[in-house]
């Protein structure tokens, strides 16, 4: 079974390491010791990313949207093309890119610094291990 540090366990949940600890010292997760480390066992862990995941899905209006992976975060980067265009999104720990078309970047009106949803919806998810 693999575990994780606290350091380890906050970058997969995006937050600050402190944040991490006053979870853990809340008992939201449990952990245990190793020497001086606090550890985070795999399946712990995995069963409380998806529960924090469904506390913050509650406090917001759900999008009328078949979508099921969001990854709300602030836009970095917009490439305009004559017809296409690229938007940049930092999502937590994960930066996505996106090509769509320049007039759907107009539409919505994207720019730096402007909040955004990268929606993901596909056949072809490829995962690698660690």
């Amino acid at each position: 079974m693999e575990s994780y540090t606290i350091g380890q366990a906050a970058r997969l949940l995006g937050v600050s390491v402190d944040t991490a600890r006053r979870w853990a010292d809340a008992e939201r997760f449990p952990t245990r010791r190793e020497g001086t480390r606090r550890m985070v066992d795999g399946p712990d862990l995995a069963a409380f990313c998806v529960e924090a995941a469904q506390e913050a899905a509650d406090g917001e209006e759900a999008p009328h949207t078949s979508a099921r992976n969001a990854f709300p975060g602030i836009v970095t980067g917009v490439k305009l093309g004559t017809v296409d265009a690229q938007v940049e999104i930092q999502a937590g720990p994960h930066r996505i890119v996106s090509l769509l078309t320049r007039e759907a970047v107009e539409e919505l009106g994207l720019e730096v610094g402007s909040r955004a949803t990268a929606r993901v919806k596909s056949t072809s998810v490829f995962v690698d291990r660690g």
